[in-house]
């Protein structure tokens, strides 16, 4: 998909059509995902709130293959993931954070996880939330993604990620500054 420009936070007719079409194919071969959920609904809560149809093609275009996991009953929200079997590739080689981005003294990566899920409008997965999408499928078997670190860990220096080994999810600690070209992060959204 061709980049937006962030500015406008507006998917033009022709893409957002064709996102459309990609979401509800997701959504119709994932059923296990969003057991109760009818497409039609989510689709016109996304017709109802462009700002958000530009987040899931930005979610779509760096590579995450949102998808819905669940409905806030509470809120009315929809809440989506991102469901690609590897953390997406367009997210790779960030560091966690702008401050440990910028402590580093060489090789600094371009950009940073929080960062980039602000500019996409989506929040990095809780570890909860990485868990429960880790019951909808295997995912992060080979790569691993950032999740939103506690801020007395994070004070320390430290940042959380995540991944599947060996049929177990695991989380675990490494410093902020670091980045790896098999981490990225995993977003989560609600319309």
């Amino acid at each position: 998909m061709s980049k937006i420009n962030s500015k406008q936070k507006k998917v033009p007719a022709e893409q957002s059509e064709k996102l459309l079409k990609t979401l509800k194919a997701r959504f119709e071969n994932n059923m296990n995902r969003h057991k109760g959920i009818e497409w039609d609904e989510v689709q016109l809560k996304l017709g109802a709130n462009s700002e958000k149809l530009w987040s899931l093609n930005e979610m779509e275009r760096t590579g995450g293959e949102p998808d819905v996991v669940g409905f806030d009953e509470r809120e009315g929200e929809y809440i989506f993931y991102d469901c690609s079997a590897e953390s997406p590739a367009g997210r790779r080689n960030v560091c966690y954070d702008r401050e440990g981005m910028e402590s580093r003294k060489k090789f600094r990566p371009e950009n940073n996880a929080v960062d980039m899920a602000a500019g996409m409008g989506v929040d990095l997965l809780t570890e909860e939330e990485y868990r429960k999408l880790q019951k909808l499928g295997e995912f992060d078997t080979k790569t691993s993604s950032w999740v939103k670190t506690p801020s007395g860990i994070r004070k320390l220096g430290g940042a959380l990620f995540a991944d599947r080994r060996y049929g177990s999810v695991f989380v675990y600690h490494n410093s902020a500054p670091s980045y790896y070209s098999v981490r990225a992060f995993r977003g989560s959204l609600r319309v």
